[in-house]
């Protein structure tokens, strides 16, 4: 597991492009796994920043993302189908074919979980999957108390992880409950693993992913036994490791 300390939000960003993209410039036709919400929005920004330069090509590059919310359409503007397109797939020349997200429609889970793991092997798995993590040390949407061998899965979602999401929706009523997200065993058959936290909400939650026992109550703590591990976080997020010496 490498660990790079970025001094800020910015800076976190900018480490973690800069992986993304060298393995897009070493394996043009690579499999990216990627992530939702706030902590990744400023690498994406960086990206597609170094591609209208002329830095980047993601012509053949291929996507698969963590998550969705079950009962959202592609085109709400909730839906993390939205997100990747107005973050990313909208503002490079990725082919939209190549882009693969849960179906927050279909109705029969088991259906929908079993056509999303069909997709990523078809794909022959995932060269990086970039991921965040919440405050209480999920992954994706892999609650604490999950077990750690579940590939594609419906994930009830907890209080906490509702509460969160609820900036995003004009009111808590409307956050959804459920969610499709890879499971701990997708993640983990993931060729190499990027993880970004930003802030001192993350602190407490990447202190025990990285030093902390390898339990299902923290989801994260699994990367532990992954051999391609990279953690890029900022001052804020590293700040109870560093408080302890380990940095």
């Amino acid at each position: 597991m490498v660990i790079y300390n970025a001094k800020d939000y910015n800076d976190m960003s900018r480490k973690a492009a800069n992986i993304i993209s060298a393995q897009i410039i070493i394996k043009p036709n690579c499999v990216l796994g990627l992530a939702t919400g706030s902590t990744p929005e400023g690498t994406y920004k960086q990206l597609v920043e170094w591609y209208k330069k002329g830095d980047l090509d993601f012509a053949q590059v291929k996507a698969v993302n963590l998550d969705e919310y079950k009962g959202l359409s592609k085109d709400n503007d909730q839906s993390y189908a939205y997100f990747m397109r107005k973050h990313l797939f909208d503002n490079v020349n990725i082919d939209i074919n190549n882009t693969f997200i849960p179906n927050g429609l279909e109705a029969d889970s088991k259906k929908e979980c079993t056509r999303y793991n069909e997709v990523i092997k078809s794909l022959g798995g995932v060269d990086l999957q970039l991921l965040g993590i919440g405050g209480n040390g999920h992954i994706g949407f892999n609650e604490p108390g999950e077990a750690f061998e579940k590939e594609t899965h419906c994930v009830k979602l907890t209080d906490d992880t509702i509460k969160a999401n609820s900036r995003f929706f004009s009111s808590l009523d409307l956050v959804p409950k459920f969610a499709y997200s890879m499971g701990i065993k997708s993640i983990m058959q993931a060729k190499s693993i990027l993880l970004v936290a930003s802030g001192k909400s993350k602190a407490e939650a990447l202190y025990k992913t990285i030093y902390g026992e390898i339990v299902p109550s923290v989801p994260a703590s699994i990367l532990q036994l992954h051999n391609n591990v990279t953690i890029v976080a900022d001052d804020d997020a590293l700040s109870i490791i560093k408080e302890k010496g380990l940095l």
